[in-house]
């Protein structure tokens, strides 16, 4: 499942304000770089909790490459 492009526009960390990355999966998730969080995806629903927010692990989702 997709998270529709609108949503991934206006969806913002709970923690820090930052854009997030959506990572198609499995499992799917949204990453935050600025507060190091990743946030579950279950059922197309991204869940916003910082609670339930886990530790980004780079080596899981490292950075996309920077294109010139």
């Amino acid at each position: 499942m997709s998270l529709a492009p609108e949503l991934l526009r206006i969806l913002v960390c709970p923690k820090s304000k930052a854009p997030l990355e959506y990572h198609a999966g499995p499992p799917e998730v949204l990453v935050c770089r600025e507060s190091k969080l990743v946030y579950p995806v279950q059922d197309g629903i991204p869940v916003m909790l910082i609670e339930e927010a886990k530790p980004l692990d780079e080596a899981v989702y490292p950075p996309a490459p920077l294109t010139p």
